[in-house]
């Protein structure tokens, strides 16, 4: 038994076999590269920015990406032990500096998401909780505290305690002061490469934790679009690098996930509606 997931049973004999040939999540993930249209999103955080809205574009991606956790929920699943598990909640993390300057501290950030939020709310909380640090006004604490502590002490002590750890995490008896902000202890990783003017890149996921997907955002961009009626426009466009564990799901319904996401951004009204919303495309709900 854990107390951060519940067991999932009902899988496949080839899923299962799956997991059984490729037991480390390092062996099983898949990379994804996709451009997404994002020249509707773009608009809305403009019109924001009028309202005097503090929303940027990462509070939309992770509003996002919220939403396609909570509509497809494998994609909240993880693998620990050969056994398949569904986080009892979502989670989004990253990790945050301090400062913008290279010597900075950074500290990871742990968004918990319920299924009333929206991009209001999320926004609000992401605000909230990386000012805290910067501001000093937050002590750190679980993860953040454990690694400040556990990192400077010598090698014949660290390296056998690291490997207790693992021990632990492997069979679910890691310590809770240690799972609590510890981004490898979420749904997805997300790191939002544009805001300092990079592409996306494809970030590995750990066998440490239960992540099983990470995303990263790039530079949004114009980049011309040719129709399939052979017009050209000139459209703004996000990659994203996607890592997932292939073991959770099947290509089929990453494919539709991934969709659902370009859905989402193309109709960034959506943000607005609770994350519990089902999403219909085409007026079909996507399940």
């Amino acid at each position: 038994m854990r107390r951060d997931a519940k067991r999932v049973k009902n899988i496949s004999g080839l899923s299962q076999i799956l997991i059984d040939l490729k037991p480390d999540r390092c062996d099983s993930d898949v990379y994804i590269n996709r451009k997404i249209d994002v020249t509707n999103l773009v608009t809305y955080i403009e019109s924001k920015k009028k309202e005097n809205s503090e929303i940027t574009y990462f509070h939309a991606f992770v509003t996002g990406i919220a939403k396609v956790l909570y509509n497809r929920p494998k994609l909240n699943r993880f693998i620990a032990n050969r056994h398949v598990y569904e986080h009892n909640e979502i989670i989004i993390s990253f990790v945050a500096k301090l400062s913008f300057d290279d010597s900075s501290e950074e500290v990871m950030i742990m968004i918990p998401i319920n299924e009333n939020d929206n991009i209001n709310t999320i926004s609000k909380k992401i605000k909230e909780k990386v000012s805290s640090f910067r501001n000093k006004k937050a002590k750190k604490e679980g993860a953040n505290d454990a690694i400040d502590v556990l990192g400077h002490l010598p090698n014949i002590i660290r390296i056998p305690i690291v490997g207790l750890f693992k021990w632990c995490d492997k069979n679910g008896f890691l310590p809770s002061s240690l799972v609590k902000d510890n981004l490898y202890y979420s749904s997805m990783i997300v790191s939002n490469l544009g805001s300092i003017n990079c592409d996306a890149i494809y970030h590995n996921i750990a066998n440490f934790g239960t992540c099983s997907s990470l995303t990263t955002m790039g530079e949004i961009k114009n980049e011309e679009i040719i129709y399939e009626d052979g017009k050209k426009k000139i459209r703004k466009i996000c990659e994203f690098g996607i890592n997932f564990d292939e073991r959770v799901a099947d290509g089929y319904y990453f494919a539709k996930s991934v969709k659902m996401l370009e859905y989402i951004f193309d109709n960034p009204s959506t943000l607005e509606d609770n994350i519990s919303k089902k999403i219909a495309i085409n007026n079909k709900i996507v399940v």
